[in-house]
C-alpha cells in the first residue's frame, strides 16, 4: 500500500477491502456449497427440479404462441376453452380469461378482485414471475385491445416448485460465511492497524517521555507505516541532534573548566614574577638605575607573556566554539611562503638559525586560504622550531610539495626533536614536551591553535620527529 496515503484514507480503504473481501468469500462459499450439494447430496434431484421448471416455462411459452392465433372472441367459445383447459392442466398450470377486470373463464377459483390483482402483478413483474400467497408463479400474458374503453387479457399461470429447503440452507450458510468472513477480516485489519500504528505510537510515546526526562541514549527504530514511520524518523533525528547538542555543551563546559584551571596555573607564574619585581623596586632592592631598569624590563616581558597568553586563550576559545570567521582567498603557494620567509628572516638570523624555502612543485599550485589566519599557523610552528633549537648550526626549511589533489607544506628543523611518547600529544592544548610547566615561556596553545586553523581550512596537520635529529611538521591543503 502506498506509504504516502494518510492514515485516514488507509483506514477507509482497509475497511472497504474488508467488506469487499467478505462479499467475495461469501460468493465463493455459496458456489462451492451448490457444487458440493449437487455432487454429493442430490445432483439428479436438483437438476431434475431445474429441468421441470424449465419445461413448465417452455410449455407456457409454447401455449402462449398457440393462443395468440385466436382472437378474443374465439377464446370465448367452449371448444377453444376446453382445448385451453386440457393443455394448461396437463402442464400443471392454470388459465384465466379476463375482460375489463371481469373473469370470463378460469381453470381456478378466482373472483373479480383476484383477477384485478393478477393483472396488476403480471403488469408490474419484469421477469415473468410473481408471488401470490407465498407461492411463486411463472406467467405468460396475452393482452387484447377491444372496443374503445375496453380491454381483455389471457393469463397463463404455472406454479414454481423449487427445493425451498435447499435455498433456505444456502441462505443461512451464505449469511454465516459473510458474518464469519467479516469478523475475521476485521480482526486482521485491527491487528494490522495495531502493528502499523498503535504499537509504534505507544513506543514513540515512551521514547518521547525518556527524551523529556533527559535520557538521549536509546535509539528510536523506524517502524510502522506512512506518517507513523515519518514521525519515528523525525523523533530519532531530534534525539540525535539533542544528544549532539548536549554532548557539545558538555564538551564546552569541560573545555571551559580545563581552560580556566590551566590558564590559572600558567598565569600564576608570570603574575607572581611581576609582583615580586615590583615589590623589589618598592622595597629598594633595585637601588641602582641599572638594576631598576633590569627589574622593569623583566616585569614588562612577563606582562607581555600574560598578554600573549590571554590572546592565545581567546583565539583558541573562538576556534573551539567555531566562532572565528574565515575569509578565504585563492592564493599562490610559492609567493605566499616567499613572503613568510622574508617576514621571519631577520629574527632567525639574529638567533643564528638558517631559514630557507625549497620548492618541489612541478607547476604553480594555488589553494584557498585565509592568509592572516594561516600566517598564525606558520608563525606558531616556526616559533616552536626556534624555541627548541639546540644546535649551533640550526636550520629550518619550508618545503613545498604536491600530490594530485593536495598541496603539502613541510616545515623541517634539526633541533632537539620530540620524544616518541610525547609525539601523539603535541597538538593537545597546554601540552608541553618540557617536564616542568613552570619553566615554559609560551601559552601551550600554539600547536593546538595551528591544528584548529588548518582543520578550519579542511586540511590536515601532523608531525614526525626523532629525538636529537629534528622535527617535521606537515600540512596538507586541497588545491584549487
Amino acid at each position: 500500500m502506498d506509504s504516502s496515503m494518510n492514515l485516514t484514507k488507509r483506514f477507509y480503504v482497509l475497511n472497504l477491502l474488508t467488506m469487499l473481501g467478505a462479499v467475495g468469500l461469501t460468493i465463493l462459499a455459496a458456489v462451492m456449497y451448490v457444487a458440493v450439494y449437487t455432487k454429493i447430496l442430490g445432483r439428479e434431484t436438483y437438476l431434475d427440479g431445474m429441468a421441470k421448471a424449465y419445461e413448465v416455462r417452455q410449455g407456457l411459452h409454447e401455449l402462449k404462441n398457440d393462443m395468440q392465433t385466436y382472437t378474443f372472441d374465439q377464446l370465448s367459445s367452449p371448444a377453444v376453452q376446453q382445448q385451453l383447459r386440457t393443455r394448461v392442466l396437463a402442464s400443471g398450470g392454470e388459465a384465466v380469461l379476463v375482460k375489463n377486470n371481469e373473469v370470463l373463464y378460469a381453470t381456478m377459483l378466482v373472483n373479480s378482485m383476484d383477477a384485478a390483482r393478477l393483472l396488476l402483478l403480471t403488469d408490474s413483474s419484469p421477469d415473468q414471475t410473481f408471488q401470490l400467497e407465498e407461492k411463486t408463479y411463472f406467467y405468460e400474458r396475452i393482452s387484447y385491445s377491444l372496443a374503445p374503453g375496453s380491454g381483455g387479457a389471457l393469463l397463463l399461470l404455472a406454479p414454481v416448485r423449487l427445493n425451498m429447503g435447499f435455498y433456505k440452507t444456502l441462505g443461512l450458510f451464505a449469511a454465516a460465511v459473510f458474518v464469519l468472513s467479516l469478523l475475521l477480516l476485521n480482526a486482521w485489519v485491527s491487528w494490522r492497524f495495531s502493528r502499523a500504528v498503535i504499537r509504534p505510537v505507544f513506543r514513540l510515546k515512551d521514547a518521547a517521555a525518556k527524551i523529556s526526562e533527559g535520557d538521549l541514549d536509546g535509539g528510536i527504530a523506524e517502524e510502522g507505516e506512512g506518517e507513523v514511520r515519518e514521525l519515528g524518523r523525525t523523533l530519532e533525528i531530534m534525539r540525535i541532534r539533542l544528544k549532539e547538542s548536549v554532548d557539545l555543551q558538555q564538551k564546552y563546559d569541560e573545555n571551559r573548566k580545563f581552560l580556566v584551571s590551566s590558564i590559572s596555573h600558567d598565569l600564576k607564574t608570570p603574575v607572581t614574577s611581576i609582583k615580586g619585581y615590583i615589590e623589589g623596586i618598592l622595597d629598594g632592592v633595585a637601588r641602582t638605575p641599572e638594576k631598576m631598569q633590569e627589574y622593569l624590563e623583566t616585569a614588562r616581558s612577563k606582562a607581555e607573556l600574560v598578554n600573549t597568553l590571554m590572546d592565545d586563550l581567546l583565539l583558541y576559545s573562538s576556534l573551539d566554539l567555531n566562532q572565528l570567521p574565515y575569509h578565504f582567498e585563492e592564493t599562490d603557494l610559492v609567493r605566499y611562503f616567499e613572503d613568510c620567509i622574508a617576514d621571519n628572516q631577520y629574527e632567525f638570523q639574529r638567533a643564528g638559525v638558517r631559514l630557507s624555502l625549497a620548492v618541489e612543485l612541478e607547476q604553480p599550485a594555488k589553494v584557498r586560504m585565509d592568509r592572516e589566519r594561516f600566517k598564525r599557523v606558520i608563525q606558531n610552528i616556526m616559533d616552536n622550531a626556534l624555541k627548541y633549537m639546540d644546535k649551533p648550526d640550526g636550520q629550518v626549511a619550508v618545503v613545498l610539495r604536491e600530490t594530485r589533489t593536495s598541496a603539502i607544506i613541510e616545515i623541517q628543523d634539526n633541533g632537539r626533536g620530540i620524544p616518541e611518547e610525547d609525539l601523539p600529544y603535541v597538538f593537545d592544548r597546554f601540552y608541553r614536551v618540557d617536564a616542568s610547566r613552570k619553566n615554559a615561556s609560551g601559552s601551550g596553545l600554539g600547536l593546538a591553535i595551528a591544528k584548529q586553523i588548518v582543520e578550519g581550512h579542511e586540511g590536515s596537520l601532523w608531525a614526525r620527529s626523532q629525538p636529537g635529529q629534528g622535527t617535521r611538521m606537515m600540512i596538507s591543503l586541497k588545491k584549487s
